[in-house]
C-alpha cells in the first residue's frame, strides 16, 4: 500500500481562490513588528504569496476547526481567518500574541506552549476533528510530529512547514539513507505528502536551510489494523537506533532473549530494508509472542 507521496495531491479544496506566485526571484516582504528570539527558533514568514500557497495546501472546508501552531505575527493567520470562521492560533511569545489579537481579532488566540497542548481536549472543546497548520520551529518539528501522531484520533489533517531534510525523511522509501523512524511511523499511521519547497528568502531572519511543506492526512483508512502506536514506535525506534545491525541483534530483547523467532527470516535484515507494512507485521508478531520489555 502506497502511503507517502512527493509533490502530488497538494491542491487546495478549502477555497476557490487561486494564489499568485511572484515572477521575480525577489520575494515580496512584510514588516516584522519586533525582533525575533533565537531561543524560540523564530523565523517569521514575510512573503504574502508564499503564505497564500501554504494556506492553499490545507484541504479543510470553510466550516472546519483549524488550529495554527506558532502563529507568529499572523501572516498565515490573516489568510486562514478569511477562509475559516473557526480558527484557533497558538503562540508562546507574548509579543506575538498581542500582535495577533490586534491583527486578527476574530481568531481565538492563546498564549501557550504547543508541547503542552492536549489535542484531544482541544478537539472536544471545538466540537470536531482538528486541522493543524504551522510554520514549525525547526527544533520543535519532531516533538510536534510525534505529539500529533500520538493523538491522531482527534485530527483530520496537518500542513507543516519544516526543514526540507526532515520532510524528505518523512516520505523516504526503504533502503535509502533518509528512511528511518519518522518514515515508518508516519507512513504507517498517516498519509504524508511532500508538497513543495520553501526558499530561505521568504523568512526573516533567513534560516540556513531550505524548508518544505508537508501535508499529513489522518483518518480511519490510514490506520493499520490491530496495531497500537506505542508498541510500533517502541519496536521501530529500537530497530533504527542500531540501524547498521541486523534486526536479530537490534531487537534481541524481544527475540533472542525470549526465544522468539522472526517471520520471513527478517532477523537477517537491517531495519532500513523493511517496508512500513512489513514493520506492522513484525510488530504484531512481537506483540503476540514476546513479553513487553521495560524501558525499551
Amino acid at each position: 500500500m502506497e502511503r507517502s507521496h512527493v509533490g502530488r495531491d497538494c491542491g487546495s479544496r478549502s477555497s476557490p481562490r487561486a494564489f499568485s506566485v511572484p515572477t521575480s526571484n525577489v520575494p515580496m516582504k512584510m514588516s516584522i513588528p519586533f525582533r525575533p528570539k533565537q531561543s524560540l527558533g523564530q523565523n517569521f514568514l514575510h512573503d504574502p504569496n508564499m503564505a497564500e500557497k501554504i494556506v492553499g495546501t490545507l484541504t479543510a472546508p470553510p466550516e472546519a476547526h483549524v488550529v495554527e501552531v506558532g502563529a507568529g505575527t499572523g501572516v498565515l493567520t490573516e489568510r486562514l481567518a478569511e477562509r475559516h470562521d473557526r480558527l484557533t492560533a497558538l503562540e508562546i511569545d507574548e509579543r506575538a500574541v498581542e500582535v495577533l489579537r490586534e491583527r486578527v481579532p476574530e481568531a481565538d488566540v492563546r498564549e501557550t506552549d504547543v508541547r503542552e497542548t492536549d489535542w484531544a481536549a482541544l478537539a472536544d472543546e471545538k466540537g470536531g476533528p482538528l486541522r493543524v497548520i504551522s510554520n514549525t520551529p525547526y527544533y520543535l518539528t519532531s516533538p510536534i510530529l510525534f505529539a500529533l501522531l500520538g493523538q491522531r484520533d482527534c485530527l483530520a489533517e496537518a500542513v507543516l512547514t519544516m526543514q526540507k531534510e526532515v520532510a524528505e525523511r518523512i516520505v523516504a522509501e526503504p533502503s535509502t539513507k533518509a528512511y528511518g523512524i519518522l518514515s515508518v511511523l508516519l507512513q504507517l499511521f498517516a498519509e504524508p505528502t511532500l508538497c513543495f519547497t520553501v526558499p530561505p528568502q521568504v523568512f526573516s531572519p533567513q534560516p540556513d536551510v531550505t524548508s518544505a511543506v508537508v501535508r499529513i492526512r489522518f483518518g480511519p483508512d490510514t490506520e493499520p489494523e490491530d496495531l497500537h502506536f506505542d508498541d510500533a514506535r517502541r519496536y521501530v525506534r529500537a530497530a533504527f537506533n542500531q540501524r547498521r545491525k541486523m534486526l536479530r541483534n537490534s531487537l534481541s530483547a524481544w527475540t533472542k532473549e525470549q526465544d522468539v523467532g522472526f517471520p520471513n527470516d527478517w532477523g537477517r535484515k537491517r531495519a532500513e530494508a523493511l517496508t512500513p507494512d512489513e514493520f506492522a507485521t513484525l510488530a504484531r508478531h512481537l506483540d503476540a509472542h514476546a513479553d513487553p520489555v521495560p524501558d525499551a
